[in-house]
């Protein structure tokens, strides 16, 4: 009897192949509607069926031979405004674009793992789910499968996303908090205008801005417990029209990272209580906007326990690493939200390919021998969990 690894291996040049037609034309978020077609072909060779969300997104169905519980797999689908900067051979045809975050090898180990379950579904005790997400990259797309129902009825989420931190064949699963929620805080401070040769006649809003981007760090080590990471990252800082002139507006962008809730809501207060004190203090008006990008990413713990199990069953002993938490964020936190879930990462790491770029890089590359562990690990847990 075959394992689910030689599963996978035996349709390893079927998934290769997707995710270089993937790979070759990517697709920003949002626009993911040939990537989209794409999947819905080989979803319709496979007999399984689907349904449209959002505005690229699939909801796929597959129901198992006997009642159960259900599951739900996710593999998102958009690309990123890069220019790529690879000599593979498949690189990305589309100018200005890339797969330089791995989705499309998501999607593709998402579409094996759909091929394997679908020969095996006679097997399955419940009911396993397909998302292929779009938008990841806005935060977006994971709420329009929920508000399209894809959630309803799900008992538990599985993911994962592929990262150079550790080698090919080999992964991370461990329960807790995995990855940072996103906020993105507008602060907009506006004062009087006038000329330069008359300041005390105007209100200037380019001097309070900066003593409130200068304090910012002193509100985390005053108001936050240092063994809760946090992070205050100043990305935009617009103010002023001329040199002669005083500026009536100055609008601060900030990204803001996090894990716990409670510490998110205390930074928030702090934001507002110390733009509310310069602007008093400089007699100009302030206005603070807080845009919830996504929630900070926590592993279920007995799913956790469930997953690595699994895990050992396809990358075998030892191949179970530890990885650091991640300030990076990720939609998925949304699906934990409705049911339990697990996150996984899958390492593609392969300094003798030149496969150790980084996501979100011109010259990211794929160790494509770690498509076959990704599908095998989403078959191996759906089968774990279902039929537990």
């Amino acid at each position: 009897m075959l394992s689910i690894l030689d599963k996978a291996k035996s349709i390893e040049e079927y998934i290769v192949n997707f995710r270089r037609s993937l790979h070759k034309e990517p697709e920003l978020s949002g626009q993911e509607f040939k990537t989209q077609e794409k999947i819905m072909v080989e979803l319709d060779k496979l007999g399984i069926d689907y349904r449209k969300a959002g505005n690229s997104s699939l909801i796929a169905e597959l129901k198992g031979g006997k009642s159960g519980k259900t599951i739900a797999l996710r593999g998102d689908i958009d690309a990123l405004p890069i220019q790529e900067e690879t000599d593979i051979e498949f690189k990305s045809v589309i100018p200005g674009v890339m797969h330089a975050c791995g989705h499309d090898a998501h999607a593709a180990m998402l579409l094996g793992a759909a091929k394997i379950l679908s020969e095996m579904k006679d097997e399955l005790s419940g009911e396993v789910r397909f998302f292929f997400q779009e938008e990841e990259e806005t935060f977006s797309g994971a709420k329009r499968i929920i508000e399209a129902g894809g959630m309803d009825g799900v008992d538990a989420c599985f993911g994962m996303h592929v990262l150079p931190v550790i080698e090919t064949g080999n992964v991370n699963v461990v329960s807790g908090y995995r990855l940072s929620g996103c906020d993105t805080i507008y602060v907009k401070f506006q004062g009087i205008s006038g000329h330069g040769s008359a300041p005390h006649l105007a209100k200037d809003t380019i001097h309070p801005a900066c003593i409130f981007v200068t304090d910012l760090q002193g509100i985390i080590t005053k108001n936050v417990n240092p063994q809760e990471p946090v992070i205050l990252s100043v990305g935009k800082f617009n103010g002023g029209t001329k040199a002669n002139i005083i500026s009536k507006y100055t609008d601060i962008d900030i990204s803001m990272r996090y894990f716990n809730t409670n510490v998110r809501k205390i930074v928030h207060e702090a934001i507002k209580r110390h733009a509310k004190a310069i602007a008093d203090a400089y007699e100009i008006k302030v206005e603070v906007i807080i845009e919830e990008s996504t929630l900070s990413l926590y592993n279920d713990e007995d799913l956790s326990v469930l997953a690595e199990k699994s895990a050992t069953k396809v990358f075998g002993e030892g191949h179970i690493l530890p990885v650091s938490k991640q300030m990076a964020s990720e939609d998925m936190s949304y699906y934990f939200e409705k049911a339990k879930g697990v996150y996984a990462i899958l390492g593609y790491k392969n300094e003798d390919k030149g496969c150790i770029y980084p996501p979100h890089h011109e010259k990211f590359k794929l160790d494509e021998d770690c498509l076959k562990y990704g599908t095998a690990l989403h078959v191996q847990f759906a089968l774990d969990f279902l039929n537990n």
